[in-house]
């Protein structure tokens, strides 16, 4: 029998969508509290691909991706996903949500996000959640899919993306993985 490969562990980011820098401060406070120092927090960027969320999180919506310097094992997601669930409702003012978390992690070779809504191309992980892998690295850079949502496909998420690639590469030397 031939040996298994063990996966390396990954970098967990997490996208917070918000209306209120307060809803997304006290989000982010949340996700140090459990995964510990960050990495990397984006400024923040606007939210201007859909109009999905206005409805229930208002108009003029920002977004911050914020990344853990603690390296995740891969299948971390089903529990990060249910906390940042938890945190939305924690935070949700009148039963709207005041925040919207997309937690994901960060490989050499992929971003994969964390979802509850399953599709044709979202593999279910544990705990009523699917993982879809949203971004492939390909010729030097992180390439979006017939999937891929337009704001992860954009140069600015892209280039970041690439950017917190070369830390996570830096890290996993590091660590020996």
């Amino acid at each position: 029998m031939g040996s298994r490969a063990i996966p390396h562990e990954v970098m967990l980011f997490c996208s917070i969508l918000y209306n209120s820098k307060d809803s997304a401060d006290q989000a982010a406070a949340e996700l140090k509290k459990a995964y510990g120092k960050t990495a990397y927090e984006s400024q923040p960027y606007p939210f201007t691909y859909t109009s999905y969320y206005e409805k229930e999180m208002g108009s003029s919506l920002q977004r911050i991706i914020v990344a853990f310097e603690n390296l995740v094992p891969r299948n971390a997601l089903p529990d990060v996903k249910t906390l940042t669930n938890d945190i939305e409702e924690k935070l949700a003012i009148e039963g709207k949500r005041s925040v919207n978390m997309d937690p994901g992690i960060l490989s050499l070779e992929n971003i994969c996000l964390a979802t509850t809504k399953p599709y044709s191309h979202r593999i279910y992980l544990d705990k009523g959640i699917w993982a879809e892998v949203t971004l492939m690295y390909r010729k030097d850079s992180y390439q979006g899919l017939a999937w891929t949502y337009p704001d992860y496909a954009s140069p600015e998420l892209t280039n970041m993306f690439n950017f917190l690639r070369d830390l996570y590469k830096e890290r996993s030397r590091c660590r020996g993985v």
